[in-house]
């Protein structure tokens, strides 16, 4: 038999026997091992879609393109037209990585007052005041304009016929869909457009959405500015006048994408890097040069001082993220010290390694929720493509507006109304975003380009899988079944507190009952959850052999393909 290591034969939930010819036994799947080229997310018709455009002779960023159309049909509770997207791209010819932040900014016409004056203490988290620029299409525009070979008309072929001719829903999302009724019920147009005879399509069924067809053919012959010069913006905005909302046609047209420098640090070797604020990023990078200093390798995944550890590195990150993370157009950010080396000392210092943190401050370093897709890509000529596209939550303000066939995201919920605070509501301004995508290089050549969806589990699975691979030597799919932790109580961007006294954790099955027990003694409240640990993709660049491995997570529909 072959070898396997100590910690993996220990483990209570798994057979010291393989039960598969040629698997790891703790793994849902093999590897998936290609030469040309691998797609991997969260929905089967999408990565299939994505596989064609490669197999064409498109690149990573066409691929990523088409693929996230058809997941925005086929998964239309985690992302669409109407959210945001970010992306990491390795491009192979100039031997650099680029970072987009396609997410939109607030209307220009809402601000702190006139919430407050609708009678509110803080941003609702659904309708017409949740509601931010969708930054998703000019995402698509600004990568087609600087990787492409293909244009949006062939790009979106895929989607505009799954649209009209209709998809079967796959589980976890009919799941999910069922979960969203009642909310969707109380919009007409909502119900119109994602609502069987009042009802969640079921297991298999059929789902068609014309109206969404429609609009990407709006995209797919005018390009972007149909939705943000033409009749897509026209439409939204007459919406948001009868209901309440304050988008303008200005709003749209203003609207642009940044290309910014992502940003690293090096953790055992491999440098990791994340987008600087408006998102999350930077947590992932504080929280590894935190953990960095500790020899995790001999404690093991499931190990209750590696699992201490990383909690209350979590919750130092996070006191920082609910502090220092906003709009960098609209105020200097401490991003370079936050994710420093010196300052991950000073951080570290503040553990204790044998009691749970309760009340953990922002530290000083100048001196929820969420349905999301993540998509990975990577092509022949080696070109990566990290891309994350989200709605916040299920079906973003559970609005869709008019006869469009997407519903518009509530990203804007994430303003603070604290006038102090760098996160406050401002016309025109990006909110703190919890989508983040990840790459990391060794050596200065691609490694790893993968992503943990979900809210504020994002940077913790970011880390979780990272460790899981860098310090536990799993391969790309066994760290996307390997159990998950999420802490969950740390303040919000927003100002408002998740949960009181030090927050609790929720476990997967694959924690032992040792490991939580031992946790306990420590302080922390632990309990066993059945919800969301995040869903994970990802492709490893294997130099020996010149193949490409992909992993994708079983807590998702979705799989890794690639020929």
């Amino acid at each position: 038999m072959p070898n396997l290591r100590a910690d993996i034969v220990d483990s209570p939930k798994i057979a010291t026997g393989y039960d598969r010819p040629a698997a790891n036994p703790h793994q849902s799947r093999s590897v998936v091992i290609a030469k040309n080229g691998i797609v991997a997310t969260s929905q089967p018709l999408a990565v299939q879609a994505g596989l064609d455009v490669l197999k064409a002779g498109g690149n990573a960023a066409d691929a990523a393109i088409a693929a996230n159309a058809v997941i925005g049909l086929t998964e239309p509770m985690s992302c669409g037209i109407g959210g945001d997207l970010f992306a990491i791209y390795w491009e192979a010819k100039s031997k650099k990585l680029f970072g987009l932040n396609a997410s939109g900014r607030s209307p220009y016409a809402l601000d702190r007052a006139a919430v407050v004056a609708l009678g509110h203490a803080e941003l609702p988290t659904s309708g017409p005041l949740s509601w931010s620029v969708p930054g998703c299409v000019d995402g698509w525009e600004e990568l087609r304009k600087r990787f492409d070979s293909k244009g949006l008309a062939e790009l979106l072929i895929p989607a505009i016929d799954y649209a009209e001719q209709g998809f079967p829903v796959s589980e976890i999302i009919a799941h999910s869909w069922e979960s969203a009724v009642d909310s969707l019920g109380e919009w007409p147009d909502s119900a119109k457009t994602y609502l069987m005879n009042g009802r969640a399509p079921h297991i298999g069924q059929i789902f068609k959405n014309p109206n969404l067809a429609h609009s990407y053919r709006l995209i797919a012959s005018e390009g972007r500015d149909a939705f943000y010069r033409g009749k897509i913006a026209a439409k939204i905005v007459e919406f948001s006048k009868r209901n309440g909302g304050f988008f303008s046609l200005q709003d749209f047209a203003d609207h642009r994408s940044d290309w910014i420098e992502p940003v690293s640090t090096n953790y055992r070797g491999y440098d990791v890097w994340e987008l600087p604020p408006n998102g999350q990023g930077i947590a992932v990078l504080e929280m590894l040069n935190i953990l960095e200093a500790y020899d995790l390798r001999t404690m093991g995944p499931t190990n209750p001082e590696y699992l201490h550890l990383f909690i209350e590195a979590k919750k130092l990150a996070f006191a920082d993220r609910a502090k220092f993370y906003s709009d960098p157009d609209f105020a200097s950010l401490p991003v370079k010290e936050l994710i420093s080396k010196d300052y991950a000392a000073r951080q570290r210092a503040r553990i204790d390694p044998d009691h749970a943190a309760v009340d953990v401050p922002a530290g000083s370093p100048l001196l929820a929720h969420g349905d999301t897709i993540y998509l990975t890509v990577v092509d022949k000529d080696r070109n990566c493509c990290s891309f994350i596209q989200s709605l916040y939550f299920g079906f973003g303000s559970q609005v869709v507006p008019g006869d469009l066939g997407f519903a518009l995201q509530n990203r804007g919920c994430l303003f603070a109304l604290d006038e102090h605070h760098l996160n406050r509501l401002e016309p025109h301004k990006r909110p703190f975003h919890t989508t983040i995508p990840g790459f990391v290089t060794k050596d200065g050549a691609p490694w790893l380009s993968f992503g943990v969806m979900g809210g504020d589990m994002q940077p913790q699975g970011h880390v979780q899988v990272l460790i899981d691979i860098i310090d536990f030597g799993m391969n790309v799919q066994e760290a996307g079944d390997a159990p998950r932790i999420q802490h969950f109580g740390s303040q919000t961007p927003t100002g408002r507190a998740m949960a009181p006294e030090g927050g609790f954790v929720g476990v997967e099955s694959g924690i032992p009952d040792s490991s939580i027990d031992a946790l306990k003694k420590k302080g922390h409240k632990v309990v066993r959850a059945a919800g969301s640990f995040g869903g994970y993709q990802a492709i490893l660049i294997e130099a020996k052999h010149g193949t490409l491995h992909g992993g994708s997570d079983p807590r998702k529909d979705g799989c890794a393909a690639g020929y």
